[in-house]
């Protein structure tokens, strides 16, 4: 196929287009790249079109310079990309072979990537678990191209995803009996949930930092989150909920949309008023919103890489498990070494 590469000249081209495209992701939307440029990072938006300038395939790639004595090391990674038909042959030859030609071009030591493409759903062992031709026969491809499994994933490989197609009383049969009753349990006991403004940011972002420090897991600095998720909420690309038990704020979430699909990215939550369940009825109403915004993909964002109890993530799984979601196992990300060394 006789494909044009190019480079989107706007937000609204770029975001049409990628939202137009297969396995489409909110990280590479025009706004997540702005975001990074202001964070370290700079943006390229690769465009491929057709003979009748139909966008064919898509890919934001980040490029970044890492400082080390006596040397300056560039990589480039592409979040949750590239965007293109993996079943195509011939695009994704030639995908692949631009994205290595830009690698080298900029004289980066590698290029990662990791698309949003589906190699298997379930849990592996259990009776409804799938492989997905596609997303196995794409692992092979990246192969033969030269792209290794990459050793640092920098997004989850596994995730966990609710079809919002359903009608609300559907959603909430598939839950776990345990989970329905505690999100009724919430509301009974007085947790009220409530859409966040820009104002509610800080206390947020107050939050997140005290459940990374009971939890154990690293964060960013806060004018980080007040600069992301302020962004997205303006653009209408972000919307917060928050979880207050007589008007004090006990959990909240901040959930990102685009396109067809909403990701739940953020979760916090405070010590206190744990026993009245608040992070159940926060989820349920940031679902109902989702799919009353149009979306049919709601995306709980990350799955154990094992499904056992000694990964680290196995909480958070039970948790989101009860909500109904199936799990979607994905290719995850791959390395180009475009330099010897």
């Amino acid at each position: 196929m006789d494909l044009r590469l190019t480079t989107a000249p706007d937000p609204a081209t770029w975001d049409q287009a990628v939202a137009a495209l297969p396995h489409s992701h909110i990280l590479q939307a025009w706004a997540w790249g702005a975001f990074k440029g202001r964070h370290g990072w700079r943006p390229h938006r690769l465009l491929w079109l057709d003979g009748s300038r139909q966008p064919r395939a898509a890919a934001q790639v980040l490029e970044r310079d890492v400082r080390l004595p006596g040397a300056t090391l560039r990589v480039l990674y592409c979040p949750k990309g590239p965007l293109l038909d993996w079943s195509n042959e011939a695009v994704r030859a030639r995908i692949l072979a631009d994205l290595a030609a830009m690698a080298r071009e900029r004289r980066a030591i590698l290029l990662k990537v990791d698309p949003d493409l589906p190699v298997g759903y379930g849990v592996p062992g259990e009776p409804e678990a799938r492989e997905d031709p596609l997303g196995l026969e794409t692992a092979a491809a990246l192969r033969r191209h030269g792209w290794r499994p990459s050793l640092n994933q920098v997004q989850f490989r596994n995730t966990m995803v609710l079809d919002l197609t359903q009608p609300e009383e559907a959603l909430l049969a598939a839950m776990k009996q345990k989970t329905r009753y505690n999100v009724r349990l919430a509301a009974r006991r007085g947790v009220h949930v409530r859409p966040a403004a820009a104002a509610d940011l800080p206390v947020l972002a107050d939050m997140y930092a005290e459940t990374a420090a009971r939890d154990g897991f690293v964060i960013r600095p806060k004018a980080y989150y007040l600069d992301l998720w302020g962004d997205f909420l303006a653009q209408g690309l972000a919307q917060p909920f928050l979880a207050e038990v007589e008007r004090q704020p006990v959990a909240a979430l901040v959930l990102f949309r685009f396109g067809e699909a909403a990701w739940y990215f953020y979760g916090m939550s405070r010590s206190h008023h744990r026993e009245k369940m608040p992070n159940h009825l926060l989820q349920w109403e940031a679902i109902r919103w989702a799919k009353a915004q149009g979306c049919r993909r709601y995306d709980l964002w990350g799955a154990p890489d094992r499904f056992d109890e000694s990964d680290r993530m196995w909480g958070v799984y039970r948790f989101k498990r009860g909500f109904g979601a199936e799990v979607v196992r994905t290719l995850g990300a791959w390395d180009l070494p475009a330099h010897p060394l």
